[in-house]
């Protein structure tokens, strides 16, 4: 059996392979080494399993999930100036993005201006690349056609301790999500108070045990071939209302921590595009909007400090989410210390 040691002494000899042929290759930068990969370990035995250093600040990171046991794909920037410890910006795509099934990738990065909008921030950003379908919580059961899930063990236990070895960055984290995965930045952060002190919640519909939110979340898993019993029980079972994150007892986690929630209003026909589960973005704004405000009422009784914003006209999609993350970035940034 290969020890932990051993382990990460293969991966830092991969990585050093890795990082030497491509130093030949022309166009490909490889100045700077901007991940300290080798020793990337969390505590379950987690790790990066290989990167591909796109230039001397963006790299394609790829980390084993014992959880789920298999490795995800992550698109992820270094800070400009890394000479201090730096936060970490995470962000969570929608149901259909991240990387299809052809290779595409649909993401923050490719559908919206937030790397050269962070450029100079001094922040560290990672963009999850995988996850469709799956709402990035813990499912009960493996699923046939969407495997073993186990997001939030992945994206509050196993992924930060390596994203924080491997950037030495500050330990600060904030944590956006679109659609589907703005009800996950809720959820995750109640998951694990303290450990995102932003989040950033874009035309989610966070009610997911009652109506619209259930049958929302519901539609969406199916629209990508899994069974929605699969992740809490059959509709109804009790964990349907434990994993709810708008339920008083679960907003009461997220006390203390910055929190940005976004919808379009009066959605304007012309710039429907983005939409998921087969609806028009016009349509299914209009549902997270009611969603937004039956959340924002919630959070008011609790005396929960929040912002809310309603984008006019905004839409289902990414030209709109793009506005959200510019509107929602001085509050982050105060939050992180940047």
């Amino acid at each position: 059996m290969t020890s932990a040691g051993g382990r990460r002494r293969w991966v830092a000899v991969g990585i050093a392979l890795v990082a030497a042929g491509f130093a030949v290759v022309p166009g490909i930068a490889s100045a700077v080494e901007p991940l300290d990969s080798g020793a990337a370990f969390a505590a379950d035995g987690s790790h990066i399993d290989h990167l591909v250093q796109r230039d001397d600040r963006k790299s394609a990171v790829f980390v084993y999930s014992a959880a789920m046991n298999r490795v995800i794909e992550l698109s992820v920037i270094r800070a400009a100036d890394n000479s201090t410890p730096r936060p970490t910006v995470y962000l969570l795509n929608g149901a259909e993005d991240g990387i299809d099934g052809s290779g595409n990738e649909v993401s923050w990065e490719t559908r919206t201006d937030v790397v050269d909008f962070l450029a100079d921030q001094n922040v560290n950003v990672v963009n999850v690349l995988d996850g469709r379908y799956t709402y990035y919580t813990d499912w009960q059961s493996d699923d046939p056609m969407l495997g073993r899930n186990k997001w939030t063990t992945f994206l509050t236990q196993e992924l930060p301790p390596v994203m924080d070895s491997a950037l030495g960055s500050s330990g600060r984290n904030a944590l956006a999500g679109v659609s589907m995965s703005a009800t996950s930045a809720l959820a995750l952060a109640e998951s694990a108070p303290g450990l995102y002190q932003s989040v950033g919640s874009f035309s989610g519909c966070a009610q997911t045990s009652t109506d619209p939110g259930r049958r929302y979340l519901q539609a969406t898993v199916l629209s990508g071939g899994g069974n929605p019993w699969n992740i809490w029980g059959v509709d109804g079972s009790p964990a349907w209302t434990a994993n709810d994150p708008s339920t008083p007892a679960n907003l009461e986690k997220l006390r203390g921590t910055n929190l940005y929630l976004a919808a379009g209003t009066g959605a304007n026909p012309a710039a429907a595009g983005g939409g998921q589960v087969g609806a028009s973005s016009t349509a299914l704004e209009s549902t997270v909007e009611t969603c937004t405000r039956a959340l924002q009422s919630s959070i008011e009784d609790l005396n929960l400090p929040a912002t809310f914003d309603y984008l006019p006209g905004g839409g289902h999609n990414w030209t709109s989410w793009q506005a959200d993350f510019h509107n929602a970035w001085p509050g982050i940034a105060r939050s992180l210390g940047v």
